[in-house]
């Protein structure tokens, strides 16, 4: 039976459940699956080896086990297009402390694998949960239909940045909060990304009515830490360009925030966080 007949139109739930014993172990802590039919040596290396072999050893030992589930498309069953189900889980019961109060294990979301283009363009590029009653296992499923290798490899280190955020104890996270707070004192314009330029617009908005340690802090300064680091795991990996406009938070202050993940979660040996290091870099592992 082929992989489209197999897997289309299966829900999420269904498909995790029918891949868990062919998932192929990568390296520690990371096996994945494809759909993806062909998936070729190359694609191996651009969709799964490269990426991962860039992340941080302190970011992998924050980590579950990771299985990397790849598919061609992800349509949501629960009407909302072009959907980013960030992460779909119930109440937390966790010990641990993150910034935002993490979600316990979980069902999949309400979605289908489909190997043709969804009408409309309707659907998720990726999805993560975690799985068991200790939340041992993270799922991230990923779309590749239609989408560039680097749009790919930001979608995957921006699930892996969620999941960092979700198991973080916020004690782990002072000093980025205090970043964070230095920026709001000093007034400081723009963001990383268009999610937490949108929160930081809403808590500035209230900014008198609530406390400095209030929820509306929090969701701003999650959002703000994820997408740093997926900036910062990005641009690990690949060499990409920061956009520049208006939103964009001002380059001197970015690097402060970059250095400051560098220190916390250092870039494995023969890979650079800023150009300039590129020449002085030894050899890779």
């Amino acid at each position: 039976m082929s992989v489209s007949a197999r897997f289309h139109r299966a829900t999420l739930q269904d498909f995790r459940e029918a891949v868990r014993q062919e998932l192929i172990v990568l390296r520690p802590k990371f096996s994945y699956y494809s759909a993806v039919d062909p998936f070729t040596e190359e694609d191996l290396r651009d969709y799964i080896e490269d990426p991962v072999a860039a992340l941080p050893a302190a970011i992998i030992s924050l980590l579950p086990e990771v299985a990397l589930l790849l598919v061609p498309y992800v349509d949501p069953l629960n009407g909302k297009e072009k959907g980013h189900p960030e992460k779909h889980a119930a109440k937390s019961g966790a010990r641990r402390r993150p910034v935002v109060p993490a979600a316990q294990a979980a069902i999949p979301p309400e979605g289908v694998v489909l190997f043709e283009r969804p009408a409309e363009a309707r659907y998720w590029r990726g999805v993560h949960w975690l799985e068991g009653v200790d939340r041992s296992t993270a799922v991230i499923v990923l779309a590749t239909g239609d989408t560039e290798v680097a749009d790919y490899h930001y979608q995957l280190y921006r699930h892996l940045a969620m999941l960092v955020a979700e198991l973080t104890p916020v004690e782990s996270l002072a000093g980025y909060l205090g970043v964070i707070r230095e920026e709001l004192n000093s007034h400081m314009h723009g963001e990383v990304d268009e999610r937490s330029w949108q929160l930081k617009q809403s808590f500035l908005r209230h900014r008198s009515q609530v406390r400095r340690d209030s929820k509306e802090f929090r969701e701003y300064a999650t959002q703000s830490f994820v997408d740093t680091l997926t900036l910062y795991l990005h641009g690990i990996c690949c060499d990409i360009d920061v956009d520049t406009g208006p939103r964009q938070l001002p380059s001197r202050h970015l690097r402060r925030r970059l250095r400051m993940l560098r220190e916390q979660y250092p870039p494995p040996q023969g890979y650079a966080v800023f150009p300039e290091e590129l020449d002085r870099l030894p050899p890779a592992e």
